[in-house]
């Protein structure tokens, strides 16, 4: 049996059950396609989870300092169950939250794998979605008038270091870890590989983190870089960055032994396991796109500023085609879309103004660009920053380490970026994102008046740091 809707979702991630959310608002027939569960990704194997193991991670690390607040715990010892099962306590509900959403928008979901089909004698285009059931039943088959593929992305390896899920993990692996290894070795140093190194190491494993680029988080502001290998060493962890993995080393004899040529050097690793963590590959197997004219890019959906494809029925969001691929960008990429589909003419989403967070012990958040960027594109850069030591808020909660960098242009006094390493950043980037969306300058930043004790005085005092007119400072 066929069924129409208006618009068909691939994908139950967080982008598309959002997109499937403002469809329903916009009174547009809607139905996921979902080969999981809602929440795709971010809320089962990414964001969600890794969260909730960081945030076990910092609690364990600060009870076992904590006479330095004058509490005496005796010996801390760590229940890595009880860790994993809260994970999936804080998952399930979440899960929960989605399937009523679902039903609240009177969203269809099909559970079940999703594939685009040619022209055929239900419509003239491509765009028919025959969805194999999870459940072995017959095929649905889906006619919509539109199209969002938003099937997401899978870990990425390299070849010679595949995944065997027991020694050798991507990060889906490394999230159901039933107990911690003693030590581990990290192949890349960008967001999710120092994710993992912060919280393994504060969960009291050996950690050694080797990155091909010749620094960690390499697309962050190259002080935030540097401050964050300065502090992750002091943490205990062994940076090596300029490194290029010879995956032909590799043995799995008794953990994993593994080389790589260090500046002209090769030299030996040796762990328990080892963590793959070299970015994403978009998920665009096996759903039908030879049936269409989708254009395909350095393996991603190419689009254009509404997201639509080739084949102008059929919109991509999400990991998918590429770019940041981050759960807030996926949202609003498919409310973007649907919005355009409902002839909303909706504004382009600026990726300049998205804030991008990462959630390691300190936090990282940034929005703009960076320093060496804004020189690249030719601008005569001012620069303000404040250290969290000089914050009152910062002291008391006992992580004063890390600042916030505010970057403008010397001649305009245009805001350009902020970039903020220490605690619950991510948490405040917000207003650096706001104020870039507003065209604030950083006068305008500092005369917004910031409570004290709080740690976003820091902000304050980096804007009037730009000008020199820092008080604490």
């Amino acid at each position: 049996m066929a069924h129409e809707y208006d618009v068909v979702i691939l994908g139950g991630g967080t982008g598309g059950y959002v997109a499937a959310i403002r469809a329903a608002q916009l009174g547009l027939k809607t139905a996921i396609v979902e080969k999981g569960k809602l929440g795709g990704t971010c809320l089962h194997k990414g964001c969600i989870p890794s969260k909730a193991l960081l945030r076990s991670a910092e609690v364990y690390a600060t009870t076992k300092r904590g006479e330095d607040f004058g509490v005496v715990t005796g010996d801390v010892s760590l229940d890595f169950t009880k860790v994993q099962k809260r994970k999936h306590q804080i998952i399930n509900q979440l899960h929960k939250g989605v399937q009523h959403l679902m039903k609240q928008g009177k969203i269809d979901v099909y559970e079940g794998i999703g594939r685009i089909l040619g022209p055929s004698i239900f419509s003239p285009m491509p765009g028919t979605i025959s969805v194999e059931m999870n459940s072995g039943a017959e095929n649905e088959m889906l006619i919509p008038k539109n199209v969002i593929i938003a099937t997401g992305s899978q870990p990425r390896t390299l070849p010679g270091l595949e995944i065997d899920g027991n020694v050798v993990m991507s990060s889906d692996e490394a999230l159901e870890m039933e107990s911690l290894p003693d030590s581990i070795l990290i192949v890349g140093g960008g967001v999710i590989g120092i994710e993992w190194a912060s919280m393994l190491s504060d969960f009291g494993v050996e950690v050694t983190v080797v990155e091909y680029a010749d620094r960690i988080i390499p697309t962050e502001d190259q002080e935030i870089s540097k401050e964050m290998q300065r502090l992750l060493k002091k943490k205990g962890i062994k940076m090596v960055t300029g490194a290029k993995v010879l995956s032909e080393t590799l043995t799995k004899d008794n953990g994993v032994t593994i080389s790589a040529e260090v500046k002209g050097v090769v030299k030996e690793f040796k762990a328990e396991k080892l963590l793959v963590s070299v970015g994403r590959l978009a998920n665009t197997e096996g759903i039908g796109l030879e049936n269409t004219e989708i254009q395909i890019d350095k393996g991603f959906i190419v689009t254009n500023e509404f997201y639509q494809t080739k084949e102008s029925h059929i919109y991509a969001i999400g990991d998918v085609i590429g770019g940041l691929q981050l759960a807030h960008v996926a949202s609003h990429e498919g409310i973007t879309a649907v919005e355009h589909i409902a002839g909303k003419n909706p504004t382009p989403l600026d990726y300049h103004l998205v804030s991008r967070c990462i959630y390691s012990r300190p936090e990282v958040a940034s929005v703009g660009i960076t320093e060496t960027e804004a020189i690249e594109k030719g601008h005569k850069v001012k620069v303000g920053k404040f250290s969290f030591r000089a914050i009152g808020k910062a002291l008391v909660l006992g992580e004063s380490d890390g600042f916030v960098k505010m970057i403008a242009d010397e001649e305009t006094n245009d805001l350009l970026g902020v970039h903020m390493i220490g605690p619950h950043v991510t948490d405040m980037i917000s207003e650096a994102g706001l104020a870039l969306v507003l065209d604030a300058v950083p006068w305008e930043i500092a005369n917004t008046i910031h409570p004290h004790p709080t740690l976003s005085e820091a902000i304050g005092e980096a804007a009037l740091a730009v000008d020199g007119k820092a008080i604490h400072g």
